[in-house]
């Protein structure tokens, strides 16, 4: 797949065009990632995006970054339908990609909770329209006329969409903050039982109503529909380590600006594991294992809302 910045042509240093995009790209990223889950497909929004930024006329533009993040934004719904198409064929349960993040974006709380695998979880949920209209909204706090000009509605319909999104997602999403001082802490209880196997310490760590979703895209074996309950989930992952031969090496990372897991079998990347905490407990695990989604759980990722 070919990266925005290696499409670009050798242009002179002052092409204000090129300055413009290179300025903003970790915002477009950030948008079209956020409206998308897929890294790989964000990237090829931002290929699409600079391909018509370069035909615009500049004079004509009074605010270059929303007229940029327009763009975007209609990109990421045209990518967001072709997307829904490729999840309906999609082997087993589909999970965002994970990004490997610097670990300040924990300090920044508002960009930690937009790209949580939590909150990206339940804006799967949502239409592709209400989707980009909730993140333009609630996460970069995006005026409802320019928000109107993105998705091709009215102001007073993106109103509606907007209210609609928000109830949604209020009430899917955890009401429960939790510090990553506390995800760390339930990760390395986790983190312990998968090195020693001991299935009762397991139950210690999970909340009775837990539930694990693994994403192996029919590549690598994964459970195919959701495991719910603290004692199947145990079951599961105890009978997944007393199956493996290979040497298991466990290690804490940062994905999606939360503390996560990156399991290594033998030495290679096996699969990133996020959680969901609430009152000490786990209450989800995601494991991501299918390879296409871990390109960039290796590489740190920038990210910005501004």
């Amino acid at each position: 797949m070919d990266h925005v910045v290696d499409a670009r042509p050798r242009t002179d240093e002052t092409d204000p065009a090129t300055e413009t995009f290179v300025a903003h790209r970790n915002l477009l990223f950030t948008v079209a990632y956020e409206m998308l889950g897929s890294a790989a497909d964000a990237e090829d929004v931002l290929q699409e995006t600079w391909l018509r930024w370069v035909k615009v006329d500049l004079a004509q533009v009074r605010d270059q970054r929303a007229y940029l993040v327009r763009i975007t934004t209609r990109q990421s719904l045209n990518r967001l339908r072709t997307m829904n198409r490729r999840k309906e064929a999609y082997v087993g349960q589909w999970l965002p990609e994970p990004l490997l993040t610097a670990p300040d974006v924990a300090d920044d709380v508002e960009l930690a909770e937009s790209i949580s695998m939590a909150l990206m979880l339940v804006l799967e949920t949502l239409s592709p329209t209400e989707r980009a209209v909730f993140v333009l909204r609630e996460v970069f706090d995006t005026g409802y006329d320019e928000i109107a000009a993105a998705v091709d509605k009215t102001p007073a319909t993106v109103r509606q969409i907007a209210h609609r999104a928000r109830r949604h997602v209020d009430a899917r999403r955890s009401r429960h903050t939790v510090s990553p001082a506390q995800t760390r802490a339930a990760l390395a209880s986790f983190q312990r039982v998968l090195e020693t196997g001991d299935p009762q310490t397991l139950l210690d760590v999970l909340a009775p109503d837990v539930i694990l979703v693994g994403d192996g895209g029919g590549i690598k074996q994964a459970a195919l529909h959701p495991i719910t309950g603290a004692e199947k989930v145990a079951r599961f992952l105890a009978g997944g380590l007393g199956k493996n031969k290979l040497p298991v090496t466990v290690t804490p990372t940062m994905v999606n600006g939360s503390p996560a897991l990156a399991v290594h079998l033998d030495g290679e990347l096996d699969g990133i594991l996020a959680i969901r905490v609430e009152d000490a407990r786990i209450t989800g695990l995601y494991y991501v294992r299918n390879p296409e989604k871990l390109t960039h759980a290796q590489t740190e990722t920038p990210l910005t809302l501004r």
